[in-house]
């Protein structure tokens, strides 16, 4: 019994030495970045349960002294990082290397007002907040981007809104709908954006070809919409706006409804309805100017720091009325409606959209992946397909009246990879590849000569950017691009219209079939385009900067342009392409001078673009038809020069009270006929004043003054056409611009809160208070009426 008890004694007793002797380990560690591996100095390191920590010193390092052998959990935490738990083995190792997401913060970041994320660096580009993008939420994408001086818009009417930067629109413009290039038809000024400006949380526009990361051809420049983003909390947010008008007797509804969790998981739903009857301007009303308009989008997936993944859909359902009275017969028809100075159909308002009209469907779905790896930085790829469907109802008679003159179906199928290199905190290296495929099928069975056929497009894309920042206070960059495309299209012609072209001499090797009246011809076009850019950012104090940037960009002709051969009815004209097109190549340079303080801030914006070989419509020619002549329009080439220069100025009187001017002087010419470019806008200024009170329930209100100056410089395209009847020749005076005009609009909205998280803005706002007469020169139906009249807009805007 005592030799049993000895040997307990002397198993506690070694027991005890061996803890006291294993309990006196020091434990070594570094911590570091996971995105660029810089080591993290204040780093607090702490034994779970237990009063034992570290803080790391400069180069990362740490050491937790009188550990035993064995297993503990340590805590990981620094500010702005993202806390980590992690388990070490001291029995079996001595040191470890751990790494925090020191740049998590971006994923938690919630707008602020004062504060914006920009897409470049040295490029001219804009942003749109929330806060304006929600004013517009009954209106379309082109409204709300002319918040922007240099930015203006081409329209069919008051509801086809085409954006317009520094006097370029169409297909030399990118419009990146969250992180995809739309693909809907964009080559007419009567083809608005498919897009529902409710689904977009910030819109970025960027003058110029700025950005090679979303295209090479953008000629006039790249407008992004980005949704809200991805918060790494457990939380419900949403919002909903209702909104009517008085113009219009329009109604429209918004909701937006976001659960995010802590984990990264999310999911996002956004939906609209917009109606509109017929409008009104000053003195009669607009007949068939009515929209319907549907969208929804859904957003779900998982985004951490180190990885990711999307899923994204969109829907969008657009009938749009087009003025009854932009119908004409002829182009004696025309030049009545311009001498008569007001529409020869006005009926009473009605809800009913007839004929003319335009009725679209678009789809969009992305797929996206990322992921993030340690000291080299992010690799995201990308699927994304579109589906656009374009009707297009002009008056007809019989038993076609309900079928479309133009169907087109347009589908593309796109794949990304995209990697960022950003280890290093002073450069950054971005480069991607790009293949897309589209498919565009013209339906025969119109009863209408198809203005644009059958094709197939391919495009093959590769870039590479650099950022590097040179000291405090010098940023430069720089990027080159290259894209290859591919067009293989099926397309019926007419013989006699081959032969006046030309197309004998030059493209008899297409020619696949000759039938009685028409030969069908397989025009094939390979395009090599290469671009580029280079730009620095210099901050002069700290209160301005310059920017400086240079940019490269070449686009090849798109499908209307090569190929249009039909009628416009409601232009009164037929278009005409043009198979010898080559691309176009634009040189652009550009300077800013940004300047803020707390009272007084100035952006000041100029450029110059040189096209050379800039495809424009003009007046050629006649056809003389059954119901009377009608102009030939015919796409031609020649070299370009637009330049202009954009301001903004805004200054804080008092505390309540602040004034902000913004204007935009552009100039075209043709450089080969020394003549102005046609569709070029006017000279404009918007003054402003605006007081707030956050004391009144963060009330403000501002009276808006808008001034359009005539456009004194365009070329003169009227043409004479003889009367069968009388013999005499008639003039048709298409050119002349309408008179300057001057309007007034009125803005005031208030919040009020319901409930800790929940809250209720109200806003009036009434456009053209004055109910003032006018015409827009960038308006395609000027010929035929006036602008809108005075719209009183009540808005409703449930946050929660």
């Amino acid at each position: 019994m005592i030799k049993k008890l000895y040997w307990v004694i002397a198993m506690v007793c070694i027991s005890t030495l061996a803890q006291a002797q294993d309990c006196n380990i020091s434990f070594k560690g570094l911590v570091k970045d996971f995105h660029d591996g810089i080591p993290i100095y204040g780093a607090t390191i702490q034994v779970e349960s237990s009063k034992q920590y570290a803080v790391t010193d400069e180069k990362g390092n740490f050491v937790l002294k009188n550990l035993c052998k064995k297993k503990y959990w340590l805590i990981v935490s620094h500010v702005s990082c993202d806390t980590k738990r992690i388990q070490i083995d001291v029995q079996k190792k001595s040191f470890i290397e751990i790494r925090l997401e020191h740049h998590v913060e971006e994923l938690n970041e919630v707008a602020v007002k004062s504060e914006v994320a920009k897409k470049t660096k040295t490029a001219q580009e804009s942003v749109l907040k929330t806060d304006i993008i929600e004013q517009y939420s009954s209106q379309s994408l082109g409204d709300v981007l002319k918040e922007i001086p240099g930015v203006s818009s081409i329209n069919t009417g008051n509801t086809i809104v085409k954006p317009m930067i520094n006097g370029m629109h169409g297909s030399r413009l990118i419009i990146m709908n969250s992180g995809v290039r739309l693909q809907d038809q964009e080559w007419g000024i009567e083809h608005a954006p498919s897009i529902d400006v409710n689904s977009a949380n910030q819109i970025s526009v960027i003058k110029g070809s700025g950005a090679l990361a979303y295209g090479g051809d953008a000629i006039g420049g790249v407008v992004v919409l980005n949704p809200a983003r991805i918060i790494l909390k457990d939380t419900l947010s949403g919002k909903t706006i209702i909104g009517g008008q008085s113009n219009g007797r329009g109604y429209n509804v918004s909701t937006w409804l976001s659960k995010n969790y802590s984990s990264g998981w999310f999911t996002q739903f956004q939906g609209s309805y917009k109606r509109n009857g017929d409008f009104k301007a000053p003195d009669y009303n607009l007949t068939n100017t009515g929209l319907d308009s549907k969208g929804f989008s859904l957003r779900l997936g998982k985004k951490t720091y180190k990885s990711g993944f999307e899923l994204y859909y969109s829907f969008l359902d657009n009938e749009i009325g087009i003025l009854g009275a932009s119908h004409i017969g002829n182009v004696f028809d025309l030049r009545e409606a311009i001498n008569t100075g007001q529409p020869f159909l006005i009926e009473d308002f009605s809800y009913h959209i007839d004929v003319p009209k335009q009725s679209i469907k678009h789809h969009l779905v992305k797929v996206n992946y990322f992921k993030r790896f340690q000291e080299f930085g992010k690799v995201n790829l990308q699927y994304d397909y579109q589906n656009n469907r374009r009707l297009e109802f002009d008056v007809r008679i019989g038993d076609r009246r309900n079928t479309p003159a133009v169907d087109l179906s347009l589908q593309t199928h796109s794949i990304l990879a995209d990697v960022i290199i950003d280890v290093n905190p002073d450069r950054k290296i971005n480069f991607g590849v790009l293949g897309r495929y589209q498919n565009n099928f013209a339906n025969p069975d119109t009863g209408v000569r198809r203005l644009i056929p059958d094709y197939d497009k391919y495009d093959f894309g590769a870039y590479v950017t650099t950022e590097k920042r040179l000291n405090d206070n010098l940023i430069v960059d720089a990027g080159i691009r290259y894209d290859f495309n591919r067009i293989d299209a099926k397309k019926f012609y007419r013989i006699s219209r081959w032969l006046e072209r030309g197309y004998d001499q030059d493209f008899a090797d297409i020619v696949i079939e000759q039938l009685a009246t028409q030969l069908l011809a397989n025009p094939i076009f390979n395009y090599h385009n290469i671009s580029a850019s280079a730009g620095l950012k210099y901050n002069l104090n700290e209160r301005s900067y310059i920017l400086g940037n240079y940019a490269l960009a070449s686009r090849p002709p798109n499908p209307s342009e090569l190929f249009s051969d039909g009628l416009h009815h409601s232009a009164a004209r037929f278009e005409l392409g043009d198979l010898r097109f080559d691309q176009e190549v634009s040189n652009r340079i550009s300077a800013s001078y940004v300047y803020g303080s707390s009272k007084f801030s100035l952006l000041a914006e100029a450029f110059y673009n040189s096209i050379r070989d800039y495809i424009y419509l003009r007046p050629f020619d006649f056809l003389v038809t059954t119901r009377g002549p009608f102009p030939i329009w015919a796409y031609e080439q020649t070299n370009a020069e637009i330049f202009g220069f954009d301001l903004t100025t805004t200054y804080e009187i008092t505390d309540a009270w602040q004034f902000q001017n913004k204007m935009a002087f552009i100039r075209g010419n043709d450089r080969k006929t020394d003549l102005p470019l046609i569709d070029m806008p006017p000279f404009n200024t918007v003054n402003q004043i605006t007081y707030s009170n956050k004391k009144w329930h963060n009330f403000s209100a501002s009276l808006k003054s808008e001034w359009v100056f005539e456009q004194n410089k365009f070329p003169d395209f009227n043409f004479e056409v003889e009367d069968q009847l009388t013999g005499d020749m008639i003039l048709i005076d298409i050119s002349s611009p309408p008179s300057a005009y001057h309007l007034l609009h009125f803005y005031s909205d208030a919040t009020f809160n319901l409930g800790d998280k929940t809250k209720l803005n109200v806003a009036i706002g009434v456009n053209n208070l004055l109910d003032t007469s006018y015409r827009n020169y960038l308006n395609r139906l000027r010929f035929y009426a006036d602008d809108l009249g005075r719209n009183i807009t009540l808005q409703l805007q449930l946050n929660f």
